[in-house]
């Protein structure tokens, strides 16, 4: 691999402030809501009271003869209109991913998502008709209105009982046991071979919950359709505008350049907004039926119930150990829970790959299956896949630590990959690029001030307190999309435009984007600017998620302004009528080699010849394997059952970091959302009704600044082999471990009252029902 040379980096690494802050917090940021068209209508969903359920009529007459109502439309005009299903294509793509099947072999059914059903609700929450109208309140008054008769049929909430071969209900007729996915991974000979033989063997099961990712902005679609040109305009919050733009042309049956989307600040996402919503489509169909622009607004409790979810992962893993602890092998069971549609098989697919984590490994084997239930569907939510294998793994080490009677960090360092093995292909395999994880390891130790633990617990201890610690290793890839596509012009007014696919949602694009093409053209940061979310001006892009983001765009970036700069040298050339190789640059100048004669970029852009213009399309289908440890310390009462995270340190290795100010505040952010998990967050769902029970912040515990402590937070910079500059990714490996190590630091601290297992979250409802099964039990063995 050829890499930039570092001695052209002038902003590169630099902790830049980031352009769009201050447009943000002026109040000029561009959401969807923001967005308003002359004449618009308001849209709202009648929505399934019932987690599976046949709709056997419709009455909308009374809904119709309300106030202002101008359409209500249902799953029977959908048919009628000829729209197809939302085309998720939920197998990822590149040729590196684990490649998952149907039982028996053959493409996965993932179930047709259509706008609106017209034969059954197959989840709660499921839209069944669109009310429009003059306005939202008359919409949400109509929508009380229109009267569905449904035949409930029985639903399956949890994956094991949709797994379990007597399952009395079928969520698809398709898929007559509800497994649409089995897969086998690894070499089964050599692990069986290595379990026979282990002096060691341990094996434990564990549930990864399902939650929801709650951007601060609840989705929204503001469409348009213009009858005299038969072009379609959707104002829509997303991961991908591109992705957006295809799969919604598909849905209304019409060539993707009749439809442009438009997708500037984005509220939040976490993977949430990176796939299409029925409700997308919806207003589109909607607004080319009542003549008018439509515009629709998820409640809060919309989005809790129809957000696209996250994790919802059984696995069971064993290891098998020699009578040093070295570990020979690793079998492993995942089963994901998709939901009522197959929206994403991403999870299971990047798990899959990851089961053996840091760690050398020599043999493994994996059952990778999924299964529809009637709940809303998952699919990739932050680090998609990885944090529930990195809890699997890290908490099997700890329970092997126990049984053989090692120190887990010993147990975890004479195991660890080490980076001379570096590629490493690990045995289901994927092959690591970089990383040097045990330094990663005694790093994190040191930030942590991990020696000095045994006092903090002795002071703990003496005010009546429970101190413990948790330390999880992580390795985490990063593939994505493979395709993305930069185009740069330089305009003679001293402004450099970079328009490209990603689309941002706070991870500062405008900026580190910017830094890139700034120090390829030697120019100054704040002559280039980022261009983003219209598709009538991108082209194509993969799109934000799986951390690809900064590679991808910064790749095809950098290869986009060298041809750039050929360009600018050539026209230099040209303009002094002297030879190519008799040019020479220094930053934005152009010099003749020997002479005082020089020309800026800019001057060369204002030449007859035009702008400088270039445009570059590149695909990268190899993944990296951004890497880390984090370590959390807590302090419960052992009373109130409270727990408090008194410390938390973290070292992740991203490759080359662009901007270091930007990469701490994706990992602070990603800390937030894994610590979230692990002691508040939760979709609960009553299993005797089917009803989702976290309806709102009232019923969803959520992080807060006033339950985090100061994150000590380093960057590690292991260079990637893979691309250009040298790239991992940044943005999700503060989520990755902390499930995992938040977990070991509370089992860690409930120690000496006998907890040896728990489950997340970890509430202090949890903590007090742990406390007092450990004292029953403890009560047991005296008796």
């Amino acid at each position: 691999m050829d890499y930039v040379r570092e001695a052209l980096f002038r902003h590169i690494g630099k902790p830049v402030a980031r352009k769009e802050d201050k447009r943000l917090l002026t109040g000029k940021g561009r959401f969807t809501d923001d967005f308003n068209l002359p004449g618009q209508t308001y849209a709202a969903m009648v929505r399934s009271p019932h987690p599976h359920a046949r709709i056997l009529g419709i009455d909308a007459s009374a809904a119709l003869a309300a106030p202002g109502v101008l359409a209500v439309l249902t799953g029977v005009d959908v048919l009628a209109d000829g729209l197809g299903p939302i085309p998720h294509n939920p197998l990822p793509k590149t040729n590196f991913d684990m490649k998952l099947s149907a039982p028996g072999g053959g493409a996965p059914f993932i179930g047709p998502h259509l706008l609106l059903p017209a034969d059954k609700v197959r989840h709660v929450g499921e839209a069944v008709a669109v009310v429009v109208a003059e306005s939202a309140a008359q919409a949400m008054d109509a929508a009380e209105l229109v009267d569905v008769d449904y035949e409930e049929l029985d639903f399956v909430i949890d994956a094991l009982d949709a797994a379990s071969g007597s399952c009395p209900s079928v969520v698809w007729d398709e898929v007559p046991d509800n497994v649409f996915v089995e897969t086998h991974f690894g070499d089964r000979e050599a692990t069986d071979a290595a379990f026979a033989r282990a002096a060691h063997v341990v094996e434990a099961s564990f549930h990864i919950d399902r939650v929801t990712g709650v951007p601060m902005e609840p989705r929204a679609a503001l469409a348009a359709f213009d009858a005299e040109s038969g072009k379609y305009t959707l104002y829509a919050g997303s991961g991908g505008a591109v992705r957006q733009k295809n799969e919604l042309a598909e849905v209304l049956g019409i060539e993707p350049k009749s439809l442009r989307v438009l997708s500037f600040d984005v509220g939040g996402n976490f993977g949430t907004r990176n796939r299409t919503y029925v409700e997308f489509g919806l207003t589109l169909w909607a607004s080319r039926r009542v003549g008018r622009p439509v515009k629709y607004t998820a409640t809060r409790s919309e989005a809790f119930l129809t957000d696209y979810q996250g994790r919802d992962l059984h696995t069971t893993v064993a290891l098998a150990m020699d009578a040093e602890g070295r570990f020979l092998a690793m079998r492993a069971d995942n089963l994901s829970n998709v939901g009522a549609r197959c929206v994403s098989l991403s999870p299971l697919s990047k798990g899959s790959g990851l089961i053996t984590g840091s760690y050398d490994i020599p043999a493994a084997t994996l059952r990778s299956r999924a299964v529809f239930t009637n709940t809303m569907c998952t699919q990739a939510y932050r680090s998609s896949g990885r944090p529930e294998v990195t809890y699997a793994i890290e908490r099997l080490v700890e329970i092997a630590a126990k049984q053989i009677g090692m120190d887990p960090i010993e147990l975890r360092r004479r195991n660890m990959i080490a980076p001379d093995r570096m590629p490493y292909r690990n045995a289901v395999g994927q092959v690591y690029d970089s990383g040097t994880y045990e330094t990663n390891m005694d790093q994190a130790m040191a930030l942590f001030d991990w020696d000095g633990f045994a006092a903090r617990r002795e002071e703990a201890t003496a005010r009546g307190m429970l101190l413990g610690r948790g330390l999880a290793n992580y390795v985490e890839s990063s593939i994505g999309s493979p395709r993305e596509r930069a185009e740069i012009t330089v305009l003679p007014d001293g402004r450099i435009e970079v328009v490209i696919g990603t689309q941002p949602s706070g991870q500062g694009h405008e900026t580190s984007f910017a830094q890139v093409v700034a120090d390829m053209l030697g120019v100054p940061v704040e002559t280039v600017t980022i261009i983003i979310g219209d598709t009538d001006v991108v082209s194509v892009g993969g799109g934000s998620h799986s951390g690809r983001s900064m590679r991808h765009a910064g790749t095809v970036m950098a290869m986009a302004s060298s041809e750039l700069l050929a360009e600018a040298r050539r026209r230099a050339a040209e303009h002094f009528d002297v030879a190519l190789d008799r040019i020479e640059r220094d930053g934005d100048q152009y010099r003749v080699a020997g002479t005082n004669h020089t020309v800026g970029l800019f001057e060369l852009a204002a030449l007859p010849s035009g702008p400088l213009a270039v445009a570059r399309t590149n695909e990268m289908h190899t993944p990296v394997f951004p890497n880390g440890t984090a370590i959390c310390e807590v302090e419960i009462d052992p009373e109130l059952c409270h727990v408090e995270i008194t410390r938390y340190a973290t070292i992740d290795d991203v490759g080359r970091c662009i901007n270091p100010m930007i990469v701490h505040g994706q990992t602070h952010g990603g800390i937030a959302q894994g610590v979230g998990q692990a002691m508040w967050e939760l979709c609960v769902t009553d299993p005797d009704s089917g009803q989702p029970l976290a309806g709102s912040f009232m019923d969803y515990g959520m992080p807060r600044a006033d339950n985090l402590p100061s994150f000590d937070a380093e960057i590690a910079e292991v260079i990637s082999p893979t691309n250009p500059l040298g790239i991992k990714a940044g943005g999700e490996g503060g989520t990755t471990p902390a499930l995992a190590t938040v977990t070991l630091a509370v089992l860690d601290a409930l120690a000496p009252l006998g907890v040896t297992d728990i489950k997340m979250p970890l509430t202090p409802n949890t903590i007090w029902r742990a406390i007092g099964e450990a004292r029953q039990q403890e009560k047991g063995v005296m008796e």
